[in-house]
């Protein structure tokens, strides 16, 4: 009976707002949320990552991405983030795993920072933006961001754990591959970041060092 819910939820395509259960399984990339029995896989970002990883339990604010072929669920830590992923994807050529990555780069304090004040060359800097879209983001976002009154701070902090596991260089690879990089290009790229920062580097510092190389 249970099934056959969730199989009418889903041809009926219907919004879902949060997920609040236990978490299961937790990557930088990806969770799963378990309520009840069911695990739902839904697609997360570095920032959200960071604030869930020693969470047994969330509350996890979605966005349910539809096409054609397929149905994917994007979560979110806050709904400050949710709001501008989706901004972002309004965005003529930002698609959800784009918006993703900027997510990833940089906290969404910083991104709103980068919009409102017209620096085209932080966002430039993320992975798969070109001058153009940067320039777009900005040019549909900006006006946006403002009259919503969104609240850019000048820190735009991060809140990332120190806490590191021995597969810190195997979970980053992973979860850089997710985000459409090249293994071999990664490779390089985490040995090196990891030479640099020295073994005790926590997955979420390994991660963005490598996205400030490869963009």
């Amino acid at each position: 009976m249970c099934m056959l819910v969730l199989l009418s939820l889903l041809n009926f395509n219907i919004m879902i707002a949060y997920l609040q259960g236990e978490l299961t399984h937790k990557t930088p990339t990806h969770i799963y949320v378990d309520i009840g029995g069911v695990a739902y896989h839904v697609n997360i970002s570095l920032h959200t990552f960071a604030a869930i990883e020693h969470e047994s339990k969330a509350k996890i604010y979605t966005y349910q991405h539809i096409t054609e072929n397929d149905q994917s669920l994007y979560g979110f830590y806050t709904e400050e983030e949710k709001n501008l992923f989706i901004h972002l994807i309004s965005v003529n050529g930002v698609g959800p795993n784009t918006a993703r990555t900027i997510t990833s780069y940089m906290t969404p304090a910083d991104v709103k920072k980068a919009i409102v004040h017209d620096n085209v060359a932080v966002i430039n800097k993320v992975k798969g933006i070109g001058p153009k879209t940067a320039k777009r983001i900005i040019l549909d976002l900006k006006d946006k961001l403002i009259k919503e009154g969104m609240e850019v701070t000048e820190s735009g902090g991060s809140t990332l754990s120190s806490i590191t596991s021995n597969g810190v260089r195997e979970e980053a690879i992973s979860a850089l591959v997710s985000l459409g990089f090249q293994k071999a290009k990664i490779l390089k790229a985490v040995d090196a970041a990891l030479a640099e920062k020295g073994p005790d580097c926590q997955v979420e510092e390994l991660i963005k060092q490598v996205l400030r190389q490869l963009s």
